[in-house]
């Protein structure tokens, strides 16, 4: 994989966008994992367009379960040993 986002705050969802469909219309291979209460960026209809793009999106399951309780989760709910994963598989990490 090329790019992995990693997001950790729910303003980055402007940003993480942007750089998602920069990275696709570039045909980069990109993932994205958030945690923390960037989980809260799934409630962005922009990033959660340009996600559909990525090879993987997940979110740490108890970062999504403290900060989006109740609310179904769209994405694959993870661990932070998958995060790390995805840091080693990826040639780049922009972390956000």
């Amino acid at each position: 994989m090329d790019v992995l986002l990693h997001i950790s705050t729910p303003q980055a969802a402007p940003i993480a966008a942007a750089l998602g469909w920069a990275l696709t219309a570039h045909g980069a291979s990109w993932a994205c994992f958030m945690t923390d209460d960037g989980v809260k960026v799934l409630a962005d209809q922009s990033f959660s367009t340009a996600v559909d793009h990525a090879v993987r999106v997940a979110v740490c399951e108890h970062s999504w379960d403290l900060h989006m309780a109740g609310q179904e989760c769209p994405v694959d709910r993870s661990s932070q040993t998958v995060n790390s994963g995805l840091m080693a598989e990826a040639a780049r990490v922009v972390s956000l």
